[in-house]
């Protein structure tokens, strides 16, 4: 671009070939030009980003990441246009937020006030951000599905009696306190395990992947749930998220959603064990299980019941019939018994006098021979004591010292048996028949044999 030289000379300050504007006047020009450029409008696309209201109004910027750096349009939505594009957002489902992908149609306008370029929206193509929230979650689909992430979840064994829940929800959202009411209503013991998170906005993606992670890594829950209320289609596009759905593949228990729409299906509601259309369903659908399961333990304890009240009837029955039996089998025995039993009373009664006499006999005479040999043997044994009290008699010393022997006994009372034993002036008493006599031995002589033993 070249340089205007800077001699101005006699030159008029303004003239028609080169004039010179005022900032206002530069503005006008400006949009002037934008007008006729772009007569018709024109169609922007891009990613909203730092949406805000001011009053009836709302702003935003469209933004771009393109190579050359972040490409950024300020875009104006004031109240009568946002009235008339109302309706078509919500006809489909869609609601203006931050990291929305968007196609509209606007007017620019340079503003001289705040010496920006921006965008009078107009209007919105809504099928633009359809396709692409349709075209994300395709891509999404397609590698959970190469993958083998998509039946998972839904492997998992889910419990009959789900007792222990753990929810990933925003702790300040309807939807939570719906789930809760409805578990309360029921009266089973339910208890409740809340990951508070947020459902929506920049960041909610990652937030609910945490949550449902920070559940997973307890052992004490039986399932999982995800519940959020209801909203528009882009913001209920979060649920579409990758990191959701692979985490809620690899959560090592079954994982419900009830992420408030009739119409579509998340991408978390395929990857999921079970998808209910609302929270409120998702908690009616662990209360009717458990209810179920209650229903089914009734039954058959009835069941158990009745079998052991019929089989006790039955048993009872026979025992009667048995106790029947027994009582007439044991009177027969009985009155058997009796007739048994008085046949030998008579014969006892007829044969005891025989054998009483024959015993009596047999009594007398083993008593008379008892007699006879006890007489005998008595006598001989006198014999045999006489004998023994004769021997005995003559061993006694007294008859010893009669005869003439004499004891001789050495100082402490042994007798001496042996001369080799004395010694000299050894003190010996003896005993004759009628005293004793003391003496001292001189010397002894041991070559004497004593006399020969008298008989």
């Amino acid at each position: 671009m070249s340089q205007p030289a800077f001699d101005f000379g006699d030159v008029e300050l303004d003239d028609a070939t080169n004039p010179t504007y005022t900032v206002g006047e530069l503005a006008d020009a400006i949009n002037d030009q934008l007008r006729r450029g772009f007569r018709d409008g024109v169609w922007v696309r891009g990613e909203i980003g730092g949406l805000r209201h001011g009053g009836p109004h709302t702003y935003f910027s469209l933004v771009e990441d393109g190579e050359n750096g972040k490409a950024v349009l300020n875009v104006q939505l004031f109240a009568p246009m946002k009235r008339r594009l109302l309706p078509i957002l919500k006809r489909n489902r869609l609601e203006l937020r931050d990291g929305m992908k968007v196609r509209i149609f606007g007017h620019l306008d340079f503003y001289a006030q705040g010496g920006r370029l921006g965008l009078k929206m107009a209007g919105l193509d809504p099928r633009y951000t359809l396709g692409e929230i349709a075209q994300s979650r395709d891509g999404v689909m397609r590698r959970l599905v190469a993958e083998g992430l998509i039946d998972v979840n839904r492997a998992k064994v889910l419990s009959p009696v789900p007792l222990q829940v753990g929810v990933a929800a925003s702790a300040d959202s309807a939807a939570w306190h719906d789930f809760r009411d409805e578990i309360e209503r029921s009266g089973r013991g339910f208890r409740l395990v809340v990951a508070d998170t947020r459902v929506q906005g920049e960041f909610a993606a990652r937030r609910v992947a945490g949550a449902i992670a920070t559940l997973s890594r307890r052992t004490d829950l039986d399932v999982i749930v995800v519940i959020r209320g209801g909203g528009a289609r882009n913001e209920l596009a979060v649920f579409d998220a990758e990191v959701i759905a692979r985490t809620i593949a690899a959560a090592p228990v079954p994982v419900l959603t009830g992420l408030g729409h009739e119409i579509d299906r998340s991408v978390a509601d395929e990857v999921a064990h079970t998808s209910l259309k609302t929270p409120t369903a998702c908690a009616g659908a662990l209360v009717d299980r458990v209810n179920a399961s209650v229903a089914t333990a009734e039954a058959a304890w009835q069941a158990i019941a009745q079998h052991v009240s019929v089989a006790v009837d039955s048993a009872a029955s026979r025992l009667r019939d048995t106790a029947h039996r027994i009582a007439r089998h044991t009177h027969a025995a009985v009155e058997r018994a009796d007739e048994r039993l008085g046949v030998r009373r008579h014969r006892l009664a007829s044969l005891a006098p025989g054998a009483l006499g024959r015993a009596g006999d047999r009594l007398d005479r083993n008593a008379a021979l008892l007699r006879e040999r006890s007489t005998h043997r008595l006598a001989r044994e006198v014999d045999r004591l006489d004998v023994a009290a004769a021997r005995a008699a003559s061993l006694d010393p007294a008859v010893q010292l009669a005869r003439g022997w004499t004891i001789t006994r050495r100082a402490d009372g042994a007798v001496a048996r042996s001369a080799r034993a004395l010694a000299a002036g050894e003190r010996l008493t003896t005993t004759l028949i009628d005293g004793e006599v003391t003496s001292v031995v001189e010397a002894p002589d041991p070559s004497r044999q004593p006399p020969a033993d008298r008989k």
